[in-house]
């Protein structure tokens, strides 16, 4: 049995790696020296959980309290992996009055047992933050290097199985040929797969071949739907289970949809009692309300568009072309609640029907490379998206503190766009938010506050927003050598992750789109 202090000790090894291999290879070699029962628990602790990310069970504490008086010695003992994993499910298992409590009791009593290098180690898994360099990535390739596994296919599982600890359990029982052998399966939810921004339809239709499909381009949010039997469960693009949020989607599944088992991309839209398509952030409402939904559902009723299938009949599409795959989801849907679609070949009809989808209401139309199979996760150009404004999608790293009629408030927000696993600042803004609103976003960041000098107080980057703006500059202020001219917040992108965001090079290639009409100022690269 692996002791948990050869575990706090792989731990410091890692905060002494310089190196990502380095870090890789550390892991991978630990990982070979498990017991079968222990890579699902191991696999959990390194990335800083409780349990693996497919097991609802939580602890329920705030840390890890002290150790009890009196107890260290008596309780002494070598402490183990499956230990701990014990006595983490005991925690998670304690209800009824007085729970917080006997949580912290049955916690304490796990430190008593535990050195001080091991207290710190439980520490960091007990507050979900291991701070040792190896992040979801890096553990990916080191159990791709543990039992020799291609990393492309190692993603792929990971993608499909929802859970790096069953891609661990998988590989180490199975080898390669098992990972590669994963498959969607329902109710695990599968990263959507994106589009990246497009110039014009003469590119689109030179990078589709001469013709694409065209979809409208829907103002609403994006769901996942799965069903088997007579279960329904429905996630946001970020992976949320929004099922009890939406009763009425529930309904359809069950009454209009058939050839489960199935899994469904597509959009929600809330419509007025006119049927005209809300706000998005009136959207947000459905997503958010738990508690008199049946309610809600009466007042804002969802419009239903559904644009792809990942699966149907228990059969997975994934490596099936589009094409193929919009005939299964007609089958599944009967032809209703579909998506808005043309497939053209030429840019005059293309233009004719962004235009329609504009004056519906629309942000703009996708494009979509009939061959193409689909890449959870992924983007390219098998898929683009033509959108009549200009904006950026940006994560709050940072925020200032208000003053004047803002002060009280976190209200200057420092913007940032992905750059690899980190961000990169672009700009600041205070515009585009209501009082409420500001409110509201002070009270969550608060939550999310790492660091304060004072004036400016870091942030977690969990919070998206939709970001317009005038043009964009280059910038010896921002490390991302780009700014952000007016920008303002359209609004706060809550079904979004960050790793969803705009990338540095959407913004670089943005940046030099603008030249196709502006001139370039000497100098200017």
């Amino acid at each position: 049995m692996t002791r948990f202090a050869d575990f706090a000790a792989l731990g410091r090894r890692l905060e002494r790696a310089r190196g990502r291999l380095e870090k890789r290879d550390e892991v991978a070699r630990f990982l070979r020296t498990l017991a079968p029962d222990e890579i699902a628990t191991a696999v959990a602790f390194l990335a800083a959980r409780a349990f693996p990310a497919s097991d609802p069970r939580v602890l329920g504490v705030r840390g890890l309290p002290a150790e009890r008086p009196g107890e260290a010695e008596a309780l002494r003992g070598p402490l183990t992996l499956l230990h701990v994993a014990e006595a983490f499910a005991d925690v998670a298992a304690a209800a009824g009055s007085g729970v917080r409590r006997a949580r912290d009791e049955r916690l304490a009593r796990l430190a008593s047992r535990a050195s001080d290098d091991e207290r710190d180690f439980l520490a960091r898994i007990v507050g979900g933050e291991m701070r040792t360099g190896v992040s979801e990535g890096l553990l990916l390739e080191a159990i791709a290097a543990a039992w020799g596994v291609d990393v492309a296919t190692t993603r792929r599982a990971a993608l499909f199985l929802g859970d790096l600890t069953a891609v661990a359990v998988l590989a180490a029982t199975g080898g390669a040929a098992a990972v590669a052998g994963a498959s969607p399966r329902p109710f695990v939810p599968l990263l959507p797969m994106l589009a990246e921004i497009a110039d014009d339809f003469p590119s689109v239709l030179a990078a589709h071949g001469g013709r694409t499909a065209l979809e409208y381009k829907y103002d609403g949010a994006r769901i996942q739907l799965h069903r088997a039997g007579d279960r329904v469960q429905v996630w946001t693009r970020r992976l949320s289970d929004v099922t009890r949020s939406l009763p009425d989607v529930v309904e359809i599944t069950r009454r209009d949809l058939s050839g489960e088992p199935f899994i469904l991309d597509g959009e929600v839209v809330a419509l007025d009692a006119a049927g005209r398509p809300l706000p998005f952030q009136e959207l947000m409402r459905r997503f958010r309300r738990v508690h008199g939904v049946e309610a809600l559902v009466r007042e804002m009723p969802l419009a239903l568009h559904f644009f792809d299938c990942l699966m149907a009949g228990g059969r997975s599409l994934i490596d099936e072309p589009y094409e193929r795959r919009w005939e299964a989801l007609t089958a599944v849907t009967g032809g209703r609640y579909l998506a808005e679609r043309r497939i053209v070949t030429g840019e005059a009809e293309a233009g004719t029907f962004r235009d329609a989808a504009l004056a519906a209401g629309h942000e703009g139309v996708m494009a979509k490379d009939l061959a193409s199979t689909y890449e959870p996760g992924g983007r390219g150009k098998r898929w683009f998206k033509l959108k009549a404004a200009e904006t950026v999608d940006c994560v709050i790293v940072a925020v200032d503190r208000g003053s004047g009629r803002r002060r009280g408030w976190l209200s200057n927000y420092h913007l940032a766009v992905r750059d690899g696993e980190t961000f990169a600042e672009v700009g600041k803004t205070f515009k585009g938010l209501t009082d409420a609103q500001f409110v509201e976003m002070t009270e969550r960041l608060w939550k999310l506050a790492t660091a304060d000098d004072g004036y400016t107080v870091r942030v977690r980057p969990e919070v998206v927003v939709e970001v317009e703006y005038n043009e964009i500059q280059k910038s010896p202020t921002y490390p991302s050598g780009h700014a952000l001219r007016f920008a303002r917040i359209a609004r706060v992108r809550d079904d979004k992750a960050p790793g969803q965001a705009t990338t540095l090079g959407e913004l670089r290639h943005l940046y030099e789109r603008q030249f196709q009409t502006k001139g370039r100022a000497a100098g200017v690269v």
